[in-house]
């Protein structure tokens, strides 16, 4: 009796957690909650909850807010997840085949680089010229949720489609995280780095319990975080060291606390944004009129025009059943930035107003996003009536 009680409770839980859907209701609660207590009158004491001081002596240079600790250490435990499923996608997915990579590789591209080049038309020869890479980033969870709530409107082949896409997206984020938002390289860190990445990767070919290989990654993290690169770069790193069978065990293993624990955190932490009186004079700048043309307009321009010219050129063709307003729309959910946005516009700016008024841009972008995408695919999905 009790554990036919047990079963019932926690079978809807498990729906809820394996459900992409929950997750993007989840980051958008999450999100409200934080700009509602950011601007009530306990603003200031929900603030200082992130912004509070961590004392650890100088010398183990460590991060010295929880705010960083979140960015800096949660996160490089998020980008472990995307770098396992990169992997195994390069090995055993839809990215093995050249020929089925090839769509998805280069709608990433367009939608990486258009995007990028509107931003700098608002913003070249201005203070905000460091954010050009906020518009690039598209968000997994969000934009996967999205395309879920639609149901039969989006087909399989579609929503493949926009993982492979999604993902190689991330390995852009990443790569132009560790080569332009890092500081000063601390070659004696990077050498250290690199050194205790390989020992990781041979312990892996050898079998190494996973237990030693977890401590030693906490220690490659810290070499990262002193080095210069960004500390979440430890992450994908490590996470290329595992071996192909640990892979699915692992990414099920970490699929609820990073989805359902760190990034809801993260939301926390990173929406904290005291909105100014006069918003609508706030947002007319063109740090905010380059994210928004780049997420808005760039991401599904970029994936069309580079996907349309590779089926031209006969290198690629369209997932089956796929028309181009299909496509046209997941284009427009691929302008979902949000974390990975927001993330970045952390990186782009050390001034805390122009973080929050990138990450106001952002907010606004992903809506629209989620407005203009769900339209289309309702009107042109593969179910309209």
């Amino acid at each position: 009796m009790l554990k036919r009680i047990r079963r019932r409770l926690r079978t809807p839980l498990q729906k809820i957690i394996h459900d992409s859907r929950s997750l993007g209701i989840i980051l958008t609660l999450c999100t409200l909650l934080s700009l509602w207590l950011a601007n009530s009158n306990w603003g200031q004491q929900y603030l200082g909850l992130w912004l509070a001081e961590t004392h650890f002596p100088d010398v183990l240079h460590l991060p010295h807010s929880v705010l960083h600790w979140i960015n800096d250490l949660l996160m490089a435990i998020f980008f472990f997840l995307v770098g396992m499923e990169i992997k195994r996608e390069l090995l055993d997915g839809e990215l093995k085949e050249m020929k089925r990579a090839l769509l998805p590789i280069f709608g990433a591209i367009g939608g990486m680089v258009v995007p990028a080049m509107l931003y700098n038309l608002f913003n070249k020869g201005t203070a905000y010229v460091g954010g050009w890479g906020i518009p690039m980033a598209t968000d997994i969870a969000f934009s996967l949720g999205i395309a879920s709530l639609l149901g039969k409107r989006v087909p399989v082949s579609l929503k493949i489609f926009l993982t492979a896409l999604a993902i190689i997206d991330d390995l852009g984020a990443i790569a132009m995280i560790a080569i332009f938002y890092g500081g000063h390289i601390q070659w004696g860190y990077l050498g250290a780095s690199l050194a205790l990445l390989a020992v990781i990767y041979f312990m892996g070919k050898k079998q190494w319990p996973l237990f030693i290989r977890v401590i030693l990654a906490f220690v490659l993290w810290y070499c990262v975080f002193n080095s210069g690169v960004h500390a979440t770069v430890a992450g994908v790193l490590f996470a290329f060291t595992i071996p192909l069978k640990e892979l699915v065990h692992l990414e099920h293993r970490l699929h609820v606390p990073v989805n359902f624990l760190v990034l809801p955190i993260f939301a926390l932490a990173n929406t904290a944004i005291v909105l100014p009186d006069d918003i609508m004079g706030a947002l007319q700048s063109t740090l905010n009129y380059g994210i928004l043309a780049g997420l808005v307009i760039g991401k599904p321009l970029g994936i069309l025009l580079f996907c349309y010219v590779l089926v031209r050129l006969g290198w690629g063709k369209l997932p089956t059943h796929v028309t181009w307003m299909e496509m046209a729309g997941v284009g427009m959910l691929a302008g979902i930035g949000f974390t990975m946005s927001i993330f970045i516009s952390m990186l782009a700016f050390s001034d805390p107003s122009k973080q929050d008024a990138a990450k106001i841009g952002v907010l606004l972008a992903s809506l629209a996003a989620v407005v203009l995408g769900a339209i289309t695919l309702r009107i042109w999905g593969s179910n309209s009536e």
